[in-house]
């Protein structure tokens, strides 16, 4: 089964790991979709994906526990989730989809695991409350704008495993005062 929809703007929810006798996989493409009044939500270890948009513009959202069984989180998963503080991405994730965490106004923390090997485009666009992130060894490319407008970020870490550093990557990283560009790129976008 996946989750595809959700009534009357909850302020909890708890997915359940089986309905009908039949295990719960998914959170479906928009299923949370403006929940505006959602404050937390429980997801079982038998859901292996998050759909695309499946948190988008949840605006009171401030954590969510992903747990390991997770293996793939679609694009605009949490956008637009301005009250998320912190998330902790499992090591089943093997990449970071396009403006997964768009507009997170509030994310201060986000642990990327060594699993995850690209990083989407937007990802991070308009993260202006993250500081610091390390990128894991495993991460070949970095997306166009993957962290555009992150005026508070102030340290980046990129593995030499990353070959390509899209267009507006750091574009407007204000408090960004060094950065150390690895030998294997042979890429970088304008901007």
């Amino acid at each position: 089964y996946s989750v595809i929809d959700c009534v009357n703007k909850p302020v909890q929810v708890f997915i359940p790991s089986t309905y009908d006798g039949l295990p719960v996989t998914s959170i479906g493409d928009n299923a949370f979709e403006n929940c505006e009044k959602l404050t937390s939500i429980t997801i079982p270890t038998s859901v292996t994906s998050i759909g695309g948009s499946a948190f988008y513009g949840c605006s009171k959202l401030a954590s969510i526990s992903i747990p390991s069984s997770v293996k793939t989180i679609e694009s605009n998963a949490f956008y637009n989730c301005t009250a998320l503080t912190s998330i902790s991405i499992p090591s089943s994730v093997t990449s970071i989809g396009d403006s997964t965490f768009y507009g997170c106004s509030k994310l201060t923390s986000v642990t990327i695991p060594s699993s995850v090997t690209s990083i989407g485009s937007y990802a991070f666009y308009g993260c202006t409350a993250l500081t610091k992130i390390t990128i894991p060894s495993n991460v070949t490319s970095i997306g166009s704008y993957a962290f555009r407008g992150c005026t508070a970020l102030t340290s980046v870490t990129i593995p030499n495993s990353v070959t390509s550093i899209g267009s507006y990557a750091f574009y407007g990283c204000t408090a960004l005062t060094k950065i150390t560009i690895p030998k294997n790129v042979t890429s970088i976008g304008s901007n």
